[in-house]
């Protein structure tokens, strides 16, 4: 932390340029904290800071992480930062959140994704990358020839269909990026498509966040899936190298282990035939002493004893090369019995290994015909719904004639009915004229009502039965009208309800057709997506099996080239036990003749220990004869008799 401190001061000095308090102070606390992470967050860097932070980021530093969000960072300090992470081989997290990146940002974002080789985690939320295509698909085209980054946030950066496009050529050629944030932007349909047919070819990403980008349910559930199977994958790519890892351990354990094993048996070989050496030369000295034996008879006892000793010497090492020879043949057979428990445990895990290869083909021809059965029942319901959508555009169309027809009907009556009040009319108002012409009439009758009161009486009478049928005539002709008008109404109230219960069937019926044709849509696409992951499972199969099949020929071979290599040690150890069983022979041949000299030595010893005791006991009696010869001789002499007085 003081160093890249003391850098940061040095190059504001050379460069003439006032080191920034805040920055100054940041970088100290980073130091009192003493860990790896820049934490530069809130801080508004000006051009000339980013300038010296570039110089400095130019240099491999202790920093593994770098966070520089929302620093209202300009376009200039922005691409001056960035152009001196270049060639940085020590940072690994990137945290460029809110920082209102635009065109000059995205394009020397690419170039960073082109050039580095460290960077592992780039956060790039809350920006403007996807406003303008042109810099997008630059960085695009760094992302796509980036094989180190592996998780990469774009939250909320406006990307577009076109910028989904882009991202999703990207995609099809990247292969280490395995978490992407795509959340908070407008993809779309469109953008949502061309990323699921990007991850059919990407077999990386096993995290996808892409909520907030009104894509259709259907899509985001076959992203799901998509991303569900790259994650199996993963794991089931991960369980297989821990297994050949675990695998390729043990056989390297084996080898080791066989080849100690042959070692010391080669060792152990070594030494037997060298106690057989040495047998055999203390056996040619044991003969040649013999030899030397058989010319000098007359020996004495320390010879005898010398023989005797040698001879014990002999059976001892003798002993001891049976004892060896003994071990040897143990080893023999716990060797043996090692190399069957291998052999049988190799051919136990072959057997597992074979049966796991089995239960993972019955799995995939089980998720085959379960995705072939789930293929025929959409196909079922995709001809179901098509049938049901021709049936229902049918009845739209008969109701479309029908609803044509009661139209017309309607209309018919209407006219009908307005004909009829227009004549009621007319003849409400002749009755009204005839009224009029009746009130005149009264007025006439009341001028001569002096000149005939009788006439006036009767036509008084007559008048109030007239006006009274007149009242009467009207009153039924007006509620009848009245009647005949409500009526006209409620046909027409009943007229109209039923036109607008028609028109919401056939809105309804709309709708539902449209439903239904954006599920045969997405029925449509499901199938072509089932075909394709069918394709892909098919595909999956055939090289899981190929692979399956190629790591068994080749732990065939290895078990046939051990096979062979304990083939030749079987061989070179039976040509041993073989040699062993021939110089135990010819051992016993030379210890029994050996024994049989020593009995022939032995009745000779003893037949020469007789003959001087024989001589012995003769010399001793020659010397007890000379003796009594000797005493009588001198008794006879004079001196004798001179002698015998002093006695």
């Amino acid at each position: 932390m003081e160093d890249f401190r003391r850098t940061y001061l040095r190059l504001c000095k050379e460069g003439g340029v006032e080191p920034q308090e805040s920055v100054v102070a940041q970088l100290q606390e980073n130091r009192a904290a003493q860990g790896s992470r820049l934490d530069l967050s809130g801080q508004s860097l000006s051009a000339d800071t980013c300038s010296v932070l570039a110089r400095a980021f130019q240099k491999d530093t202790v920093f593994t992480e770098v966070s520089l969000s929302d620093c209202m960072l300009s376009e200039e300090g922005a691409n001056m930062l960035l152009t001196g992470l270049f060639g940085n081989t020590t940072v690994k997290v990137l945290d460029l959140k809110g920082n209102n990146l635009r065109f000059k940002g995205a394009e020397v974002l690419g170039k960073l994704l082109a050039r580095n080789k460290t960077l592992h985690r780039l956060v790039l939320e809350w920006n403007a990358l996807g406003v303008w295509d042109e810099a997008f698909s630059l960085f695009c085209e760094g992302l796509a020839s980036n094989s180190v980054l592996t998780q990469l946030d774009l939250r909320n950066n406006q990307i577009n269909h076109h910028g989904a496009a882009e991202l999703a050529l990207a995609l099809k050629r990247n292969n280490t990026v395995e978490v992407l944030d795509l959340r908070w932007n407008n993809i779309g349909l469109l953008g949502g498509r061309s990323l699921l047919e990007a991850l059919q070819n990407n077999k990386s990403i096993v995290q996808l966040e892409m909520a907030g980008n009104n894509i259709p349910s259907d899509t985001l559930r076959a992203l799901e899936q998509t991303i569900g199977h790259n994650s199996d994958r993963q794991s089931t790519l991960r369980e297989s190298r821990s297994r050949t890892q675990v695998l390729s351990k043990e056989i390297h354990t084996l080898k080791e282990e066989k080849g100690r094993q042959f070692l010391s048996l080669m060792e152990t070989i070594d030494r037997q035939r060298e106690e057989m050496g040495r047998s055999s030369r203390c056996l040619f000295t044991f003969k040649s002493s013999m030899c030397s034996l058989n010319y000098s008879k007359k020996c004495s006892n320390s010879d005898y004893d010398v023989v005797m000793y040698r001879l014990q010497m002999t059976e001892a090492a003798l002993a001891l090369s049976e004892q060896k020879n003994h071990n040897m043949g143990e080893l023999l057979t716990r060797v043996k019995a090692e190399k069957e428990e291998q052999r049988e445990r190799q051919s136990r895990e072959r057997k597992k290994e074979q049966e796991d290869t089995a239960l993972r083909e019955a799995k995939l021809f089980r998720e085959i015909q379960n995705l072939t059965e789930t293929n025929v029942q959409l196909r079922n319901k995709v001809e179901e719904v098509e049938c049901r959508c021709k049936s229902q555009q049918q009845q739209i169309f008969e109701l479309k004639q029908e609803l044509t027809n009661s139209t017309a009907e309607l209309k018919l009556r209407l006219a009908q009915a307005e004909d009829r009040l227009e004549a009621e009319k007319r003849r409400s108002k002749q009755a009204l004229e005839d009224m009029d012409s009746l009130r005149q009439k009264e007025v006439e009758l009341s001028k001569a009502k002096a000149a005939c009161v009788t006439e006036r009486a009767q036509a008084e009478e007559e008048l109030g039965r007239m006006r009274a049928q007149v009242r009467q005539e009207e009153q039924e002709h007006v509620s009848s009208l009245e009647e005949k008008l409500r009526s006209v109404r409620s046909s027409l109230q009943e007229v109209q309800l039923h036109c607008s219960q028609q028109k919401q069937t056939i809105s309804e019926l709309q709708v539902k057709n449209s439903q239904l044709s954006i599920e045969m849509d997405g029925l449509r696409r499901r199938i072509e997506e089932l075909q394709q992951e069918l394709s892909g499972k098919d595909q999956e199969k055939v090289a899981e099996v190929s692979r399956v099949r190629v790591e068994l020929q080749e732990q065939i071979g290895h078990l046939q080239a051990e096979r062979t290599a304990q083939g030749g040690l079987k061989e070179k150890i039976s040509a041993l036990e073989r040699e062993i069983k021939v110089l135990s022979s010819n051992h016993r041949e030379a210890l029994l003749d050996k024994e049989s000299e020593m009995s022939s030595l032995l009745e000779k010893l003893r037949m020469k220990e007789a003959e001087i005791q024989r001589m012995r006991e003769d010399e001793a009696h020659r010397a007890s004869y000379l003796q009594s010869a000797i005493l009588t001789y001198v008794q006879g002499s004079p001196l004798g008799h001179y002698s015998s007085p002093k006695k």
